[in-house]
């Protein structure tokens, strides 16, 4: 089967599920929301299938924790605990995206950038700073979710010096999708509620793993012709 057949499963779903987030529809959100990172993994297991390389279990392992994440999110309202585990299961992702980027990283020889570090403690200080009257209970968690965040982010960044330049430009688009969705959600449940917030998280969310996972696939791929 084609591969660019997932991909476009992938964005018809995802699709219908700003739809069911527009309409309200939760309903149809038990069905769309669960499907989207499984559709993924299936994608990245056909693209890669003929490479055999120890970088393939990082993004499977980030997918399969993200899934969680996305189930455990939508029980939130239900009971609190629902967010905690959610946060717990992203935060696992969000090392296996680091630990990827971080191979690749000591594979291409790419050296700290004290430029990406600056930008990096600002915006976390900054988010920080925003949420933290807000969190009560929630600072410790908040704070350690949002560290971890920024050193994904700060190790996405290192991939524009690596010499598959596509890569890296997806990778940090994706990245930083990725630290907007997060940052929406962190705003909008702790600091003040806005209209199609939503959709905004969601969509950036949806892009943002779809983005790092072609990434993932094109420098994989790349890897195994040389």
């Amino acid at each position: 089967m084609n591969k660019k057949f997932w991909i476009i499963i992938y964005l018809a779903v995802l699709a219908v599920d700003l739809f069911a987030v527009y309409s309200n529809n939760e309903a149809a959100r038990y069905v769309t929301k669960p499907l989207l990172m499984p559709l993924l993994v299936v994608y990245f297991g056909f693209s890669t299938n003929p490479v055999t390389s120890s970088l393939k279990k990082w993004i499977l392992l980030a997918l399969l924790f993200s899934w969680a994440g996305d189930v455990f999110l939508m029980f939130e309202s239900r009971n609190d605990f629902f967010f905690i585990f959610g946060l717990a299961a992203f935060l696992a992702a969000h090392i296996f995206y680091i630990i990827f980027f971080t191979l690749i990283r000591n594979k291409e020889n790419v050296t700290s950038k004290w430029g990406f570090i600056v930008l990096v403690i600002c915006y976390y200080l900054f988010l920080m700073d925003l949420l933290q009257p807000h969190l009560e209970s929630m600072k410790l968690p908040v704070r350690i979710y949002g560290l971890v965040l920024m050193l994904m982010f700060y190790a996405a960044l290192l991939m524009g010096f690596v010499k598959k330049r596509d890569f890296g430009i997806l990778i940090i688009i994706g990245a930083s999708l990725f630290v907007l969705s997060d940052s929406l959600l962190a705003i909008n449940k702790f600091y003040k509620q806005f209209e199609y917030a939503g959709i905004a998280i969601m969509l950036s969310y949806g892009v943002a793993q779809l983005l790092i996972t072609l990434g993932a696939v094109l420098y994989i791929s790349s890897v195994s012709k040389q």
